[in-house]
């Protein structure tokens, strides 16, 4: 069935790096963007191209490649498999960590898809936010840390909404062991010396980060 043992390894080496590339931990964003990060290396360009996005799909790409020509048969059987590896096993790895051998904040899991932020101006000058966050800690331990918002602004025309938020951050979190728990974080924003505000509406998919002591997570 394999026809060049050294080529599988290639394939074998090359995707596991995609997968690294690929692996949303500490943070929300693949673990690649964390370390282009790191070292200043730019991980859009101008125009909207996402570097580290398509190297990692060229890397997944070249291990497919030496995959299919390092066996004899089931090419297509090999790719089906390394792609549904590639979709799942991120996600299955991080749980299974988090569920078993993480602890304090790197145990606790945020679900941004059921979270959501609510404003509304309560006078001429006061914008009144609410924000519902679901949290699950995996551990058994109790784990404390702080909150604050992070939004990412692509032009210069976006109008902050959720960052207004960080009016009073950062916001002490506390979450016993096993507990799933929504936290509500409610407060009154002076808008009166931002010239372009939100005057009501609600945002989902909130982006927070989570601190506690050296301990940094973007979620």
């Amino acid at each position: 069935m394999i026809k060049s043992k050294k080529m599988l390894w290639i394939a074998i080496i090359l995707f596991i790096v995609s997968a690294v590339m690929n692996f949303p931990f500490p943070h929300a964003i693949p673990y690649g963007e964390t370390v282009a990060e790191v070292f200043n290396f730019p991980i859009r360009s101008a125009n909207g191209w996402h570097y580290v996005g398509i190297a990692s799909l060229t890397i997944f790409i070249a291990s497919i490649f030496f995959l299919t020509r390092s066996l004899k048969k089931y090419h297509m059987r090999a790719f089906l498999l390394a792609l549904l590896i590639a979709i799942f096993a991120p996600g299955m790895v991080l749980s299974s960590y988090q569920k078993n051998f993480a602890k304090g904040v790197d145990a606790v899991h945020y679900n941004d898809e059921v979270s959501k932020c609510e404003f509304e101006m309560v006078n001429e000058s006061t914008l009144s936010g609410e924000c519902k966050l679901s949290f699950e800690n995996y551990s058994s331990k109790d784990v404390q840390f702080t909150l604050e918002f992070h939004e990412d602004y692509y032009s210069e025309d976006d109008v902050p909404m959720v960052a207004l938020m960080n009016n009073k951050a950062p916001y002490e979190v506390s979450i016993e062991g096993k507990e799933k728990k929504v936290v509500k974080i409610k407060t009154n924003i002076d808008v009166s010396n931002i010239e372009n505000h939100v005057e009501g509406g609600s945002a989902s998919d909130i982006n927070i980060i989570i601190r506690s002591g050296d301990k940094i997570r973007k979620l």
